[in-house]
């Protein structure tokens, strides 16, 4: 569990919280502003929908990047040509 990941497990609960959290530890979430605090099992129940959401992010780019690679091959670009002019 990261603190990105704990972090916006606690903006789906409230998203106007304003906290931070250190080394990656659930337990040492600093609460700023007057948020009101949200109880660690709340939290942590919704870590597995946050980290799902991440993943399914990754796997978004992943498809989007391979998408607009076949694209340029589509247009007559090698996969040389691609690699060279954008890393893909």
């Amino acid at each position: 569990m990261t603190n990105e990941t704990i972090i916006k497990a606690i903006l789906k609960i409230n998203p106007n919280a304003e906290v931070s959290v250190s080394g990656n530890d659930i337990n040492t979430i600093e609460w700023h502003n007057e948020t009101t605090p949200i109880p660690v099992a709340d939290i942590q129940a919704q870590i597995p929908i946050v980290e799902q959401e991440i993943a399914q992010e990754e796997t978004d780019k992943e498809t989007k990047k391979a998408s607009a690679k076949q694209k340029l091959l589509d247009l007559g670009l090698t996969e040389e040509e691609i690699k060279l002019t954008f890393g893909v």
